[in-house]
């Protein structure tokens, strides 16, 4: 699809397959515009075609034609900004993945926090002059380290929050786990439900809710009895792979919540290594790519290179 920023505005070169399509039917239908953002955009007559205001319902859209949208408006800031050093993976008008480091959490959990990469991300929007609040598609663990992809406005986050529902934005791990794993490539399909003894800590449980991870064992380490693996969650759970390779019995190294070998260095070794999802504008493929820090304790590049995705 035909896309082009013009100030405020997104241009969008209506393409064959919406051909006969009303307005609103773009909208709701490909796009997922919430309902109370569509009744903004109608209200304050921010979306066009051919540069006209038209009745949404009525309105019949042909192969190209042109669809204004204004999805840039300057938005106040509305978490405290922080100075941090942000690695951006991908980046362009609509989107951000960055690569977030361990201990740092993903978001504020009290009003009080400013520490976490939201803000340190909303303090890179300051500097770049982008208005607007960003706002996370999904979260790591505080102690995860990898790909996190942001959306820099209102129809990005709706569009995108409907591509991870329906599970088509893709997100690869690294991890080391204790031992020899068997089978060396499986799927583990255990439910997962709060540990009523603990205010954080997840279980497998009867009463949980269905969780699926994908797991394949790229090389074992003799010396530290430890099994590096490649893993793909089917579904979105708390502390999902944490909980399953520990129900597995191969509890993540350095993971002391779920069994594993505590170490000094690390409290879980788990990196997001690589983000795949399709641009909700453009519809390409994007891979991102998060390399683990040139001093990590846990992984390296040729690890990366391992998975076999690059």
């Amino acid at each position: 699809m035909e896309t082009k920023r013009e100030g405020e505005w997104l241009k969008v070169e209506v393409p064959s397959k919406w051909d006969g399509y009303s307005v609103y039917k773009i909208m709701k239908k490909e796009w997922h515009v919430p309902r109370k953002l569509m009744h903004r955009f109608r209200s304050n007559r921010e979306l066009t075609i051919n540069h006209k205001d038209v009745h949404w319902k009525d309105t019949k859209v042909r192969t190209g034609d042109t669809l204004h949208i204004r999805l840039f408006k300057p938005l106040p800031l509305e978490v405290s900004p922080s100075p941090m050093d942000i690695d951006v993976i991908y980046e362009d008008d609509h989107l951000l993945v960055v690569n977030k480091p361990s201990g740092v959490f993903t978001h504020p959990n009290t009003p009080f926090e400013t520490d976490t990469l939201v803000n340190g991300v909303a303090a890179y929007f300051e500097e770049n002059m982008i208005y607007s609040t960003p706002k996370y598609v999904h979260r790591l663990d505080r102690d995860t380290s990898g790909a996190i992809l942001f959306a820099k406005h209102d129809l990005a986050i709706a569009m995108l929050g409907k591509e991870l529902q329906k599970r088509t934005i893709k997100r690869t791990y690294l991890a080391w786990a204790h031992g020899i794993i068997q089978p060396g490539e499986g799927i583990i399909t255990a439910p997962i439900g709060k540990d009523l003894t603990h205010p954080v800590r997840r279980c497998v449980s009867s009463e949980g809710q269905y969780a699926e991870t994908h797991y394949k064992v790229l090389e074992y380490d003799k010396e530290s009895n430890a099994s590096l693996l490649s893993l793909q969650l089917q579904t979105g759970r708390t502390h999902q792979i944490r909980v399953h390779l520990s129900h597995k019995g191969h509890p993540l190294v350095g993971d002391e919540m779920y069994g594993g070998e505590g170490r000094i260095d690390f409290k879980q070794a788990l990196h997001a290594a690589v983000l795949t999802f399709q641009h909700p504008f453009t519809e390409k493929i994007i891979k991102c790519f998060a390399l683990p820090p040139a001093n990590s304790p846990l992984f390296s590049e040729r690890h990366l290179e391992l998975l076999g995705e690059t």
